[in-house]
Formats: C-alpha cells, structure tokens, sequence
C-alpha cells in the first residue's frame, strides 16, 4: 500500500502544480493518472501546440510547460502510478481514504485532490469488427513501454501528433514501422510530418497514405496480420505485424468519478470556491473536472485553485498547526 499526505488523480498541468504547493507546506504527493505518462492531454495530443495564458510565458509550447513543472516539482520527490485508471474510493477512518486502480493497488492518504481535467480519457478505436478480440494481444490504444517493440513489426494508423512522433520513435526501436493514414494530409506538426515524409522516401519508415485498417486476423492468442483498405486498390493488402497500435487520440469521460457519491452538474463535480472542497471532507476538485458560478476552464485558474486547496488540505491533517504563508522569493524552495 502506498502511503501518502495527498493523493492527486491526474497528472496534468493542475495536478502537477498541486505538488508543488504541497510541497511548500512539506505534505507529500502521489499523483495516479491513466496515462503512461504524466502532462494530460498537453502531452497525450497537442504537446506542440503553443499557449499564451500562462504567466510570466507570452508564449510556451505544452509539452514544454509539462517539462518546466515536472522540472519544478523535483524537490518534493512525488509518487507516480502512470497507465492506472483509479477505479475506488473507500472511506478507512474518521481521517483517511483509500483509493484503488485497476490492477488493485492501493493508495491511502487523508486529502484527495482530483485534478483529472475533462475526465478519464479513453481512446478512440477505429471500427474493426473484431477489434476487441486482440485487445492486449496485439492491439495497443497507447504506448507504456516502447521496449515492448523491440525488433518487432508494428503498424501504427493515426495523422496527429501522436501516431506520427511514435512512428519516428519506434522505427529506431522496432524491425519495421508502418504508419497507415486515411488521408494524404496529417494534423500533426509540420516538423513531424516533414520527418516522416523524409523517412519514408529513405526507407526507413513504410508510410501507406489514403489507406484505412479494416480488419485484423490472428490465433487465440495473438495478432499476426492487419488488413489494410488503399482508396486505389479494390484488393485488400495483408500486412504482416506483431502489433497494431491505432492512436486515433483520446476521448475524455468522467469515468468512474461518476461513481464515487460526489455531488455532478453536467459532467463536472460541484465545490465550494473557499477551498475547492466537495460535498465529501478531504475530497478536493481543482481544474477543468470541478464548477462553480464563474467557472473559467483556464490552467491558471486550475493553478489558483490547487494553491488554496492544499491549505486546507493542511488543516484537516494538522487542525491544531498555525498555518503561516511563507514566500517562496524570501525562503527560496529548498527554505520551505
């Protein structure tokens, strides 16, 4: 069991900040996402695209900002559960609460702080009729551990970011990369898309353009062939290959926080702005997941939310400890 002084469900910008503020008071952090890596959806599908609203930034790339706070919550040395979705919460005591994933490890702490954004994202799958059928037997939604390819055939079908930066990274891991879009255009940045047009005319990576997946076939127990649909071929052209990873992005759902007794207005938990508390004590909602009258869906204000969240965070596990706001331009962070 993991213990810990708050347990934060989403890694995004929000969450991730939430670290840091805790970090000034010394509580400790453990951060559960469901995707395998922390940043949300400014990693998971726009991780190039710019944003103009953050402080002190007139202009910062997403992928750039997850960097800067992943950088500046070092110091506190948080917990991560990555490619978990948390699926419990159960009440242990007058104080603390235990909060279970889908593989079944737990997590105890007295303050939950849920920072998942738009909810839990669940990806997109392309309409295969028996795609379910090789799901975690060849077919992958998203990438935990690109050393899982290693020396093997994959296909990859997408044209955003994801499915092309992918395709650049494992062609160097795996023994052989085709990436299969349905268009002859991608929405992915222009530095990727140059990339993989270079790669291709090299040899390096199979690029099939105009081209969809429409069936797969295998034995019980593993994919060994997509079947790829070209707008120029009536035939369908048989590719041999270990996996199948359609990154179509990601679909965001409030998953099983419907589930957990919290008071819900439309897909959106209900708090109270004095600390961004939920009808349940020590369940907090910071960020995009949480409304109020005024609600602006902005990361700065996620950002303003967390900072006094985490105080009273402070509160219900030191009732009797005068909490006293310490600059962070007089103690520095290491003073803290």
């Amino acid at each position: 069991m993991i213990e810990t002084d708050i347990i934060i469900i989403g890694a995004g910008p929000v969450g991730l900040f939430t670290v840091f503020e805790a970090g000034l008071l010394k509580l400790r952090c453990h951060i559960i996402d469901v995707l395998p890596q922390p940043g949300g959806q400014l990693t998971e599908i726009y991780p190039k695209k710019p944003i103009y609203d953050i402080p002190g930034f007139p202009e910062v790339l997403a992928g750039d900002l997850i960097d800067n706070l992943m950088k500046q919550i070092e110091p506190f040395k948080p917990g991560f559960t990555l490619g978990e979705k948390a699926v419990s919460i159960e009440k242990m005591d007058d104080l603390n609460f235990l909060v279970t994933t889908e593989s079944g490890l737990q997590h105890k702490a007295p303050n939950i702080a849920i920072a998942g954004g738009l909810g839990v994202f669940e990806p997109r799958k392309p309409p295969i009729s028996n795609l379910s059928d090789f799901e975690k037997k060849g077919v992958d939604y998203m990438v935990k551990d690109p050393e899982k390819y290693r020396n093997k055939n994959i296909v990859v079908a997408g044209g955003g970011d994801s499915a092309l930066d992918w395709s650049l990274f494992l062609k160097d891991v795996a023994a052989k990369v085709t990436l299969v879009h349905r268009s002859g255009e991608f929405r992915g940045h222009l530095d990727s898309v140059q990339k993989v047009m270079d790669f291709s005319a090299s040899g390096d990576l199979n690029l099939l353009t105009y081209t969809e997946i429409t069936e797969l076939k295998g034995t019980s127990d593993n994919l060994t062939h997509v079947g790829a649909k070209s707008k120029d071929q009536a035939e369908l052209q048989w590719i041999e290959t270990d996996y199948f990873l359609p990154l179509f992005g990601l679909s965001p759902k409030l998953g099983p926080i419907a589930d957990w007794g919290l008071n819900i207005d439309k897909n959106a938990i209900l708090v109270n702005t004095e600390d961004y508390s939920t009808n349940i004590p020590g369940i907090y909602a910071i960020g995009d997941i949480n409304t109020y009258k005024g609600k602006l869906k902005l990361i700065l204000c996620g950002f303003h939310e967390a900072t006094l969240m985490v105080q009273s965070a402070f509160k219900r596990i030191y009732p009797d400890k005068n909490l006293v706001l310490k600059y962070t331009t007089v103690n520095g962070v290491n003073g803290f």
